[in-house]
């Protein structure tokens, strides 16, 4: 089959200021795909030029055959758009949103009520209640419901888990699997690392740019350092002792643990020894299995290097 989404050689500046750098890649079709990257790396800007609410510097996209730009009109009827902030009409009820939306696109709530069923369903007993009066979680099922009601092919999410309680991320995923299943092809951005390993692939962005395009357990393959888990009572001196030891290639704080990774083996004994010479107390050491966000810093580190 032929890609869905094509990204070719995509730019875009404000000022002095480069939100993206030459961005290409394909997005197949029936696929969720997640672009994963901290705040300020080019997600939200890709996901307005992509919805053609914004205009790339260089560059084009096709989805679906059809060109952003140049067939923009015919794109938004295909496309579903849930942008990160809470973009619904706040002093309109649930329901008045819901059929407004559906209004817009010549449709009715009946007449695709199936596809939005099991997330409609959750809020449908609230549905006389305002929209700005709804929990985050709620709304977050209400603006997936809206993006949804006209029966798009593509389904583009910008930070839809954002500011939203575990549970209902957990729940918010399980509705895109159901939707992935009816055909739709999703594409959605996360600053959260673990939410990328639910993607079928993912692009990791920093500054624009993008550093690898892979499916999640490959980007973790990926990991080319020896990793730690070091903890300690005082985690705050123990990341600049870890830092400033001899054998450290980098050392983050992850929760309880710092992951420390080095090119080589490591004499867990020196180490311990190095650590309490300097005062630390219950120091532990773990050799681990590095995550995607490993991964991340990993090839951002790299990046920099160059």
């Amino acid at each position: 089959m032929p890609p869905k989404i094509i990204i070719d050689n995509i730019s875009k500046s404000y000022g002095d200021i480069t939100a993206l750098k030459g961005i290409s890649l394909d997005i197949n079709a029936n696929e969720i795909f997640g672009f994963i990257g901290p705040d300020g790396a080019g997600k939200t800007t890709l996901f307005r030029i992509l919805t053609s609410l914004l205009l790339a510097d260089t560059g084009k996209a096709i989805i679906a055959g059809l060109n952003v730009v140049d067939d923009y009109k015919v794109l938004r009827t295909k496309l579903g758009y849930m942008p990160g902030r809470f973009s619904l009409y706040q002093d309109l009820s649930v329901e008045e949103n819901l059929n407004f939306f559906a209004g817009i696109f010549n449709t009715t709530i009946k007449e695709n009520y199936h596809l939005i069923k099991d997330i409609y369903a959750q809020i449908e007993p609230f549905k006389k209640r305002k929209a700005g009066d709804l929990s985050g979680g709620m709304k977050q099922k209400l603006a997936l419901s809206c993006a949804l009601i006209h029966k798009p092919d593509v389904l583009i999410l910008d930070e839809p888990t954002t500011g939203v309680d575990a549970v209902s991320r957990i729940e918010f995923w399980e509705m895109l699997y159901n939707l992935k299943r009816q055909g739709i092809t999703i594409i959605v951005s996360t600053p959260y690392m673990d939410e990328a390993a639910r993607c079928d692939r993912i692009a990791l962005l920093q500054k624009g740019e993008v550093m690898t395009i892979n499916r999640p357990d490959q980007v973790v393959d990926s990991f080319s350092k020896k990793l730690y888990g070091i903890k300690a009572r005082d985690m705050y001196d123990l990341v600049k002792l870890l830092r400033n030891y001899h054998e450290c290639e980098s050392a983050y704080l992850f929760g309880e643990w710092i992951h420390f990774s080095t090119s080589y083996e490591i004499v867990k004994a020196d180490l311990e020894k190095y650590l309490k010479e300097n005062n630390m107390i219950d120091v532990q050491i773990e050799k681990i299995k590095p995550n995607i966000e490993d991964s991340f810093m990993e090839l951002m580190n790299r990046k920099e290097e160059q």
